[in-house]
């Protein structure tokens, strides 16, 4: 006998809108925020790794917590960063996903762009207040990283021209690790 949870997620890969949609509409469900036992993917995870924009509406519509983890510590909207999905990244972002926060690695998606030399996910990021000065586990931020790349100028101008001030940022004053 398979939980309700695993139910909702086999469901879900299967893109099986009518049998999600039933199960969520159930009085007082609370499945949209189950997670995978061995990976601890939520369903927004994966939708947001098949890069399904409609299926990530649908989710935070019915309640899915952007901002949910997985084992790794990766939240869907690290998931799209790492992806270049944009659409994904704006679509998180306006349901409430906080742009920094990290994986446990401490990488942050504005970091993970920047190491992609992605400067489309950069200026999105960057736009929905991602912290260009936010260290990871090992002290370097995503500027730290832009100039260390070497055609670093093009990283860096993306960051000065995009970045909001700092007291604008959502997390204004949120650090993790030394800042230099």
């Amino acid at each position: 006998m398979f939980s309700d949870g695993y139910k909702f997620l086999e469901a879900v890969k299967k893109k099986d809108g009518t049998e999600v949609t039933q199960m969520l509409d159930k009085p007082g469900s609370t499945l949209v925020n189950s997670r995978d036992l061995t990976t601890g993917d939520s369903a927004l995870h994966m939708v947001t790794a098949r890069r399904d924009l409609t299926w990530i509406r649908f989710l935070l519509g019915k309640g899915a917590n952007p901002n949910i983890r997985n084992k790794k510590g990766e939240t869907p909207l690290m998931i799209a960063s790492q992806l270049g999905f944009t659409d994904g990244v704006e679509a998180l972002a306006k349901a409430g996903a906080q742009v920094d926060n990290p994986n446990a690695a401490g990488e942050t998606p504005l970091i993970a762009a920047v190491h992609r030399r992605d400067l489309s996910m950069m200026r999105v990021l960057l736009k929905a207040g991602a912290n260009p000065d936010r260290n990871d586990n090992s002290g370097r931020s995503a500027m730290d990283y832009a100039r260390l790349a070497g055609a670093g100028q093009e990283l860096i101008d993306v960051i000065e021209r995009n970045a909001k001030p700092e007291n604008e940022r959502e997390n204004a004053g949120v650090t993790y690790g030394p800042r230099f």
